[in-house]
């Protein structure tokens, strides 16, 4: 098929991308609040030594992960049977709703075994919402774009969760400034999250009144939407949502090792001072958000195919050679491999989404997509951090820990070659 050309945006496209990208930012930074929060929530909520607390703490990060299949099961279907709009709805109230009951949770030193518990509760919800919000932003995202520019406009999911990243990061390290380290310790590290009840009621506003996607809305006029789309789903795209599954394998664990374990590891295993991890993983933030736009408007001009296996192959090639860099301790060294990272992510973020939308159909497309992607992310993602501080512990070694992304990039990177290009298809 022949390249499209790209369709201006109506004023209402517009405004249906900015809520559906900011929505998405908001609810990224409550789910990684808690990652970069890390060193405080351990000393507030488990007890022992301060390595085992930390082990703890990132074990409970990936739990939250382990809800994520029940939610992209329970989202989808919502979304592929009602709409996108009502889906992402629920999804932002149940996600602010946690996030705030974990800055006003009692710590373990007054609770005891209790607030453990309720952490890990806590994390199972935001979980279980944070599924069905990636996976209905870049479905909206698509569907709301015109033919020559799902890239662009899918980009943005990318975007704003890259921006969720930075906004957490910012939040929680601008809160510090504020507070002496006692201080934080004890009432500070509660503020990003209690600041999560003021970005659900954002991301309410900017969703509210707005109509559902125009793919979706035609597929309900014309009757084609199913009563079970995850029956659906599972009995007409297993082959591609196996690809999802593996397409996502590097995407996962690049962004939660790379993005947040490594500000933990290069405080703990490398020595470098707060305020340079701090500063460099908001460089590096700042960068990757910025890029990816570039990547996925890239894209629609050359075909998804090519950033993509530059971004997969470039984790295979460089994820040694850039911790070797970390490990020498230089704050120059901090800021280039935090820069260099954002940039290999960056290829691979910006076509994603498009991407991974192409390779399915309107009418299950929030439901086969979420399984793909969310499994994954479950498998993967959410205990990147956990088994790379397991790995340091285990070998004495901190440099090992590069094997894990160089694993993950391998398996996306063979994925890709065998991906058809989509770029030219159109959306059924």
């Amino acid at each position: 098929m022949t390249a499209q050309h790209a369709e201006p945006a109506t004023g209402f496209t517009l405004r249906a991308v900015f809520a559906g990208s900011v929505g998405n930012l908001l609810e990224q930074y409550d789910n990684l609040v808690y990652a970069y929060s890390a060193v405080y929530l351990s000393a507030q909520f488990f007890a022992g030594g301060s390595f085992s607390a930390l082990l703890s703490t990132f074990a409970v990060f990936a739990v939250g992960f382990f809800a994520r299949p029940l939610g992209t099961v329970v989202f989808g279907h919502i979304g592929d049977k009602a709409g996108r709009r009502p889906a992402l709805l629920a999804s932002v109230i149940l996600m602010g709703a946690a996030t705030v009951l974990i800055g006003l949770l009692p710590g373990h030193q007054t609770i005891g075994a209790a607030a453990p518990v309720l952490l890990v509760l806590l994390r199972l919800f935001q979980g279980f919402a944070v599924a069905g919000e990636w996976a209905g932003s870049a479905t909206m995202l698509v569907e709301f774009a015109g033919p020559g520019t799902r890239g662009r406009y899918g980009s943005l999911n990318q975007v704003s969760t890259a921006a969720g990243f930075l906004l957490a990061a910012a939040v929680v390290a601008l809160n510090s400034l504020f507070w002496t380290d006692q201080g934080m310790a004890e009432l500070g590290w509660r503020v990003p999250f209690l600041v999560g009840a003021l970005t659900a009621l954002v991301a309410l506003l900017l969703r509210f009144g707005l109509e559902d996607t125009p793919a979706f809305r035609e597929q309900a006029a014309a009757g084609a939407t199913s009563t079970s789309p995850l029956r659906l789903a599972l009995r007409t795209q297993k082959a591609a949502m196996a690809r999802g599954f593996f397409f996502t394998v590097s995407w996962t664990v690049a962004y939660f090792f790379f993005l947040t374990y490594l500000p933990t590891h290069l405080r703990k295993q490398v020595g470098l001072d707060a305020g340079t991890v701090q500063a460099s993983n908001v460089v590096g933030l700042l960068v990757l958000t910025v890029a990816i736009f570039g990547f996925g408007v890239l894209s629609d001009r050359i075909g998804r195919k090519p950033l993509l296996l530059v971004g997969s192959g470039g984790f295979v090639l460089l994820s040694f050679p850039v911790m070797w860099l970390f490990q020498t301790g230089s704050v120059a060294g901090a800021y280039l491999g935090q820069i260099v990272i954002a940039l290999v992510l960056a290829a691979f973020s910006g076509p994603g989404p498009a991407a991974l939308a192409e390779l399915f159909p309107t009418n299950v497309r929030y439901s086969a997509l979420g399984i793909g992607y969310n499994f994954s992310v479950m498998a993967f993602g959410g205990t990147a951090g956990f088994i790379a501080t397991a790995l340091v512990a285990a070998t004495g070694n901190a440099l090992v820990v590069a094997a894990l992304p160089t694993a993950a990039a391998v398996i996306t990177f063979v994925t890709v070659c065998l991906m058809p290009e989509t770029v030219h298809t159109e959306l059924r």
